[in-house]
C-alpha cells in the first residue's frame, strides 16, 4: 500500500507540474524537453498506480508507448481526427520531433536509475 500512495502522490505531482508547464512556459528547454522527460515519469508513475509491483521492463514500455503517440503525431492523428479541443490537443501532441524520442529515453533511464537505488537490499 506504501507503494500505491507514493506513485498516487508522484502522479499528483507530476501532472501539476505538466499543467503548469504546457499553460505557463513557454521557452527553448522547460517545455519541449523537460516537459517530456516528465511526461514519461507521469505515465510510469500512473501505470504503478495500478501495479504496485511493477513488472519486468516496464520503463521500456513505457517508452514505447510514448513512442508510438510521438509516431501518431507524425501521421498528424489530431488532424485527422478533426480534434478541436484544446486539452486533448496538447495531450496528444500534434507536432512529430525526433528530439521528444530522445527525452522519452531520458525519462526512462531515470525510471532505471530510480528502481534500481530502491529495489537494493537495505544496510543493516
Amino acid at each position: 500500500m506504501k507503494k500505491r500512495i507514493f506513485y498516487i502522490i508522484s502522479f499528483i505531482v507530476l501532472f501539476c507540474v505538466e499543467v503548469l508547464i504546457a499553460l505557463y512556459v513557454h521557452d527553448s528547454f522547460v517545455r519541449p524537453y523537460l516537459g517530456d522527460v516528465l511526461v514519461v515519469l507521469l505515465v510510469y508513475s500512473f501505470v504503478r498506480i495500478f501495479l504496485p509491483t511493477g513488472i519486468p521492463r516496464m520503463p521500456f514500455y513505457v517508452f514505447l508507448f510514448a513512442c508510438f503517440v510521438e509516431i501518431l503525431q507524425y501521421f498528424q492523428l489530431v488532424e485527422t481526427l478533426g480534434i478541436t479541443n484544446r486539452p486533448a490537443r496538447i495531450i496528444l501532441g500534434s507536432t512529430f520531433d525526433w528530439k521528444d524520442i530522445g527525452c522519452y529515453a531520458v525519462g526512462c533511464l531515470f525510471i532505471l536509475i530510480f528502481e534500481h537505488f530502491c529495489k537494493r537490499p537495505k544496510l543493516s
